[in-house]
């Protein structure tokens, strides 16, 4: 195949909230198209975008997924980008290489959170953006509640391209006020040509087309003239006024119909061709100076028989099948070999994708997401896919004993194709912690890891990483002496411990005066306190904050090494934690939560109850964002308890920001824990 001109290629993410219909419109505009002859169903796993077992089992999208299609001699490919929040990261990359954004909306529920989150991301790409709202069928849909709603929270710069005929399970067909046709639902089948507007609808239409040139107007001052002189207005002229308005952000169309019986797709599609820009027009999503021929990857696919896949978008040039290319990021040099032309699962091998084209690579070595593929070096900033910062951890354990290697080379396997998830080992607990955006995000992780790689893996709420430090100076005296005939062991020292400002960090100060201690046993003791406060006397904690002055003590020609002195630092150390005031520290998160403006109280009321410092509110649109310090031990299951208040409307991000002391309340319960932990242990 040809490479495709970039004047001819529309590139267009379809995204929303989960459960809009999203995998199904996508599914609609390829059957309208021609590319499949049959239409799928996301219940029955029939659909092309949701091909993954995974997919089908939960009857929803969990990976990004692209297609294409022909329309009016365009090449149209369309990224079908998971809703649900666990997976926002398939977004960022979904949006970062496309001119548009078709946004679905159920209009049963109206505009959601997941909606509101990549309205703000296309926001800051720039995307032209054409609204959908599906499901028109549906017991109390309302497209004239949704258009006003979308007009209230998304812009006030929405307008209505398509109207419903009829309504819920009376909708016949759709009103094209752009064209100033209709259509007819074909329930299920291709949609024919347009026809003739219902007498009854006309007025409505009118009314309508008048709200859509009247927005159109505004960006055009020739076309304002005309309009308001009273002159008939080209529609050549309305069409392009409107691509340029959408392309600049200044109009927003709202299209509708049900993509399930494909009502609507045959007027989305001209919508998408005649409002969404061209490569051409808009130039690449990402500049590139020095290069003649570049492409970004913007997602990697761990494929069962074809092994790495990797998408990418052509920002310069061409790439063709026989393409060697420099990876910027490694310096490694890829030859491209197989190119592959995606519709779902299935792959079709092609010789060059052009600029501005989206297509895909199999077995490249060493390419990652987010990686810049260029003819040869460039000395600008690499691009980069801003992902979100996981907010839910759990410690992992093989079922398995001996399969820890087995399992983090699986985990890092899927990192590669999802890089939202993480993997690190906690050096406090020693845990091995897998991050994710939900505990259905890592869940899914484990099940995938489990069929491709083999490996059972067991979740576990993660440990704390709980400090210790002292609030008071003490001195003590540690004194170790063993004679067991021969050679004995002798070490004595004294120290005097102080807490450190801020309760962090350790310093070891020698104030010995003369030699009652040598200087080759005195980092000794030095050794000995460290050991010593790795596992505090409270709940096992590291210690921080102290400075420890060795100040007196005395040694033995013979009985005295250094294994002695770091037995007596040992004991003093411990001597003097117990009468230094010790107390418990806890790490505190800084917490953002968004939420819908009903659900403020509950969720207020339920972050005090975690002991959560309240430190503001943002409201935005129908939603409030809330913004609170918590400890991190109150946030361990926190993602449960806001989906139930929320009815699963509600987000949040968090990260560390400071240790602070436990409540003593708090504190005892923990040291409590801690010592039947130990008991069970030396039971």
């Amino acid at each position: 195949m040809a490479a495709i001109e970039p004047g001819k290629i529309r590139n267009v993410a379809v995204v929303g909230h989960r459960g809009t219909g999203k995998t199904s419109l996508v599914e609609a505009l390829l059957y309208q198209t021609g590319e499949i002859n049959r239409l799928g169903a996301v219940d029955a796993g029939t659909t092309v975008s949701d091909w993954d077992e995974d997919e089908q089992k939960r009857r929803m999208s969990i990976s990004l997924t692209l297609a294409h299609a022909n329309w009016q001699g365009r090449k149209l490919n369309f990224i079908d980008v998971p809703g649900d929040p666990s997976f926002q990261g398939e977004a960022r990359c979904a949006l970062r290489v496309v001119e548009g954004a078709l946004v679905v909306v159920n209009a049963v529920m109206g505009l959601e959170v997941g909606t509101a989150r990549v309205k703000h991301l296309a926001d800051d790409l720039g995307l032209a953006r054409v609204l959908f709202v599906n499901m028109l069928d549906r017991e109390r849909a309302d497209f004239y509640r949704a258009l006003a709603q979308i007009q209230e929270q998304f812009s006030s710069r929405c307008v209505a391209v398509h109207l419903p005929i009829g309504a819920e399970h009376e909708l016949t067909g759709i009103v094209d006020v752009l064209h100033m046709c209709a259509y007819t639902s074909p329930n299920g089948g291709k949609e024919g040509e347009p026809t003739a507007i219902p007498e009854e609808m006309m007025e409505l239409a009118q009314e309508y087309r008048e709200k859509l040139l009247d927005e159109v107007v505004q960006t055009d001052e020739a076309l304002m003239e005309q309009y308001l002189g009273g002159e008939e207005l080209d529609a050549h002229a309305v069409a392009s006024a409107l691509k340029l308005a959408i392309t600049k952000g200044e109009v927003f169309p709202v299209a509708c119909g049900v993509a399930t019986k494909n009502l609507g797709t045959h007027a989305v599609l001209d919508l998408i061709v005649e409002g969404v820009p061209s490569p051409a027009k808009k130039g690449a999503p990402i500049e590139i100076e020095g290069a003649e021929t570049a492409a970004f990857v913007f997602k990697t696919l761990a494929d069962p028989f074809a092994g790495r896949i990797n998408l990418f978008r052509v920002l310069r040039g061409g790439v063709t099948a026989d393409s060697t290319l420099l990876d910027a990021r490694g310096h490694a040099k890829e030859r491209m070999g197989t190119l592959l032309q995606l519709q779902g699962k299935e792959h079709a091998g092609v010789k060059e994708f052009g600029e501005g084209d989206i297509g895909a690579v199999a077995k490249l070595k060493d390419v990652r997401t987010g990686d810049l593929l260029t003819d040869r070096e460039i000395g600008a900033d690499l691009p980069e896919i801003v992902f979100p910062e996981p907010v839910m951890s759990f410690a992992i354990t093989p079922k398995t004993k001996g399969e820890e290697e087995k399992v983090a080379a699986a985990i890092r396997r899927l990192a590669e194709e999802d890089p939202t998830l993480q993997l690190r080992r906690d050096p406090q607990t020693g845990e091995e912690i897998l991050s994710g955006m939900s505990q259905m995000h890592v869940e899914v992780a484990l099940e995938r890891a489990k069929r491709r790689y083999s490996v059972d893996i067991e979740l576990h709420p993660p440990r704390v990483p709980y400090l210790e430090t002292i609030r008071s100076e003490a001195r003590a005296h540690g004194r170790y002496r063993k004679q067991t005939g021969g050679r004995g062991q002798f070490g004595d020292c004294h120290i005097v411990i102080e807490p450190i400002a801020g309760g962090v960090g350790y310093e070891f100060v020698d104030k010995i005066v003369g030699g009652v201690i040598p200087q080759s046993f005195r980092p000794a003791v030095d050794k000995g306190v460290q050991e010593a406060m790795a596992h505090g006397e409270l709940a096992g904690a590291p210690v921080q904050g102290v400075r420890v002055m060795l100040v007196d003590g005395s040694y033995h020609n013979v009985d005295s090494s250094e294994m002695a002195f770091t037995i007596a630092g040992s004991m003093a150390w411990k001597e003097a934690y117990a009468k230094a005031s010790p107390v418990l520290l806890e790490p505190i998160m800084e917490l953002d939560v968004t939420v819908p403006d009903e659900a403020v109280g509950s969720v207020n009321g339920d972050l005090n109850s975690r002991r959560g410092r309240l430190h503001g509110m943002e409201p935005a649109a129908g939603m409030t964002t809330i913004k609170a310090e918590v400890p991190m031990a109150e946030l361990l299951t926190y993602a449960q308890s806001l989906t139930s208040m929320t009815g699963g409307r509600g987000e949040y991000s968090m990260h560390f920001l400071r240790y602070d002391e436990v409540p003593a309340h708090v504190a005892q319960r923990v040291i409590d824990e801690t010592q039947k932990a130990r008991d069970l242990v030396h039971a």
